[in-house]
Order: C-alpha cells, then sequence, then structure tokens
C-alpha cells in the first residue's frame, strides 16, 4: 500500500471545506467553540461507525452501491439545504442553544453527508483492502482514519475560535456566504 497516497488522500477528503466543516465554523462563529465541541465528538464518533460500517460491509455494497448513493444524495441534498436555510437565518444578538450544536446532530451529518459517505465507501476498496484484508490492519487504518478526520474537524472549531471576532463583525455576511457554500455543496452532489 502507498501509504503516501492514502494519508494524502485521506488529508484531502477531510480537511478541505464539505458540509460538516462548514458547519462546525457556523457553530463556532455563532455558538462558540464549546458547542462545536460537542458537535465535532458526534461528528467524529459518526464518522468513525461509518468508516466501520463501509469495513465490514464494502465487498457486500459494492453490487448496491448506486442505488444506496441515489438515496443519500436525495437525504443529503435536503439535509444540507436545511443546515444552509439555518445557518442563514441564524440570529447571533438572540444566543439560543441551535439543534445543529449537539452531539447527536455532529453524529447524524455523517451519515447524511455525501462526501464523508463517498470517502469511507471508497477509502477501503481502494487503499486498504487491496493489500490488507486482516481485522487488525482493519483496525488500525478505522483508528487512523478517523484521528485524521478528528483533526480535521478540530481545526475548524480552532480556525472558527481564531477569527471569531472578524466574523461576528460581519455576522450576516459569513453567515449568508456559509450557507451559500453548504447550498453549493447540496448542488455538487448531482454534478
Amino acid at each position: 500500500m502507498d501509504i503516501t497516497s492514502f494519508l494524502i488522500y485521506c488529508i484531502i477528503a477531510t480537511f478541505t471545506p464539505g458540509p460538516t466543516n462548514i458547519v462546525i465554523l457556523s457553530i463556532v462563529h455563532n455558538f462558540g467553540a464549546k458547542k462545536a465541541i460537542k458537535y465535532t465528538y458526534g461528528a467524529t464518533i459518526g464518522f468513525g461507525l461509518l468508516l466501520v460500517i463501509s469495513a465490514l460491509l464494502n465487498t457486500i455494497m459494492i453490487t448496491i452501491i448506486p442505488k444506496i448513493l441515489i438515496v443519500m444524495q436525495i437525504i443529503g441534498s435536503i439535509y444540507m439545504f436545511y443546515l444552509a436555510y439555518q445557518i442563514y437565518k441564524t440570529d447571533t444578538s438572540n444566543p439560543t442553544v441551535n439543534q445543529t450544536t449537539t452531539f447527536l446532530s455532529g453524529f447524524l451529518m455523517q451519515f447524511l453527508n455525501p462526501k464523508v459517505v463517498l470517502f469511507t465507501l471508497t477509502v477501503f476498496p481502494s487503499f486498504i483492502m487491496p493489500y490488507y484484508s486482516a481485522i487488525p490492519a482493519l483496525t488500525i487504518s478505522i483508528i487512523t482514519i478517523t484521528l485524521i478526520g478528528f483533526s480535521a474537524f478540530t481545526t475548524w472549531v480552532l480556525f472558527g475560535a481564531i477569527f471569531k471576532e472578524l466574523l461576528q463583525k460581519y455576522n450576516k455576511t459569513v453567515n449568508v456566504m456559509m450557507a451559500l457554500f453548504l447550498a453549493y455543496a447540496a448542488i455538487m452532489i448531482w454534478m
């Protein structure tokens, strides 16, 4: 296995902007890093669980992936448009706890996030299973990829915390931009 290609693929897929990272940035911006960390923990556990499911079922799912992907595209697009709307209408002058800031929301987002689903379904057959099929190797791969994902999520929390004052200064503009990026991600699922 080419470890360098594997790590580059994992880092690019987890650190680049996607629905989860945009929502994390929005939560930090609107509710603070503490709320974003709760969401991040949920997102990490969901990401790890999705990796486990993918590793266990990858050989079976290869025949039904096209059917699953269309359902995930529909559900994921609807959910991302909903999140984009929630980000757009967020009023930081009235700091109430938003449902998108919870552990459960972060957890569930991973299963509705097409970027994450596609990543978890492709990383094993592309980089791991051609070389390793033993449970210890798959377990180490799952742990490694989950830690990379957690690092990406916390990087977005830190980015949001560092630039929070700047983001709050242009609050409405930032919310509109994040909502548009999320809506764009929902549209790009179909491209």
